[in-house]
């Protein structure tokens, strides 16, 4: 069966889009088969990203990796009401339709509670959360004090986690590996960086997540949106020489790749 990596919070701006399209396009130069899935209705940004990716490349000429994007089937297509039987039902069929030629799913969850969402999440053999690092975004996973910085209690997306994990557990699937993402990390070491990587490591331990390191924050990320490319192309599409950042964000993917320890890729290698 394809193993299913969903990248999600319920926070905009963590960057969730940019980290899905990496990994997708990272997981399918390793020669993987990768289907992608965009659950932000209104946005679909990961959605746009594949598009701009297939446009620019049948412009330009170049034959790059690429994950198969598949979209929420239509809701006329189900005989149901709106609501959460309907939802269900349309992400089962769009899981049914990619499983039979992926290796990966990757789903890009929106950066708020939905009933797709919490779907994704039940379903997640391997969650990735990308947090900004800041005490801002670590309220995402639990409340603390704010004089001593203990952990009073998990958030209701930490809930939410837990109970994804019950379920596995009960209908005897693996258990889910959770992965917390210090995105867009600053460039330069700062008490606050320390004190949240802190916090976070002893919160790990708590709620049973692993942290990784995630992308610092460049402009390099922005730039690519429009063509859909990665830093793991820029060699593929006529950059002569790549700057040391180039160089450092391609590094930061892989290591992200291998921090996720998925045992399709791991097969590949």
């Amino acid at each position: 069966m394809a193993h299913i990596i969903v990248v999600g919070n319920e926070k905009g701006g963590s960057g969730k889009s940019t980290v899905s399209m990496h990994l997708a396009v990272g997981l399918a130069r390793a020669g993987l088969r990768v289907g992608a899935m965009d659950l932000d209705l209104r946005q679909l940004t990961l959605g746009r990203y594949i598009e701009n990716r297939g446009n620019w490349t049948a412009r330009i000429g170049v034959d790059l990796p690429s994950p198969v994007f598949m979209p929420l089937p239509e809701p006329g297509r189900f005989d149901l009401p709106e609501g959460p039987a309907l939802h269900d039902a349309r992400m089962s069929a769009a899981l049914e339709a990619l499983e039979p030629t992926s290796d990966i799913i990757l789903i890009d969850c929106p950066g708020a509670h939905t009933r797709l969402g919490q779907f994704a999440h039940s379903v997640a053999d391997t969650l990735v959360t990308p947090i900004n690092d800041s005490f801002i975004d670590f309220d995402l996973l639990a409340r603390t004090d704010p004089d001593t910085g203990a952990v009073l209690s998990p958030s209701i997306y930490s809930e939410m986690v837990w109970k994804a994990r019950q379920a596995r557990a009960e209908s005897g699937l693996s258990p889910l590996d959770w992965v917390v993402l210090r995105n867009r990390l600053g460039t330069t070491a700062m008490h606050n960086k320390r004190k949240v990587g802190e916090a976070l490591q002893t919160l790990s331990k708590r709620i049973g997540f692993r942290v990784a390191p995630g992308f610092s924050e460049r402009v390099i990320f922005r730039e690519l949106f429009p063509k859909g490319l990665t830093v793991l192309d820029l060699s593929d599409t006529g950059t002569e020489s790549l700057t040391l950042s180039h160089i450092a964000a391609r590094q930061e993917l892989r290591d992200l790749l291998q921090a996720l320890r998925l045992p399709a890729l791991n097969q590949t290698a």
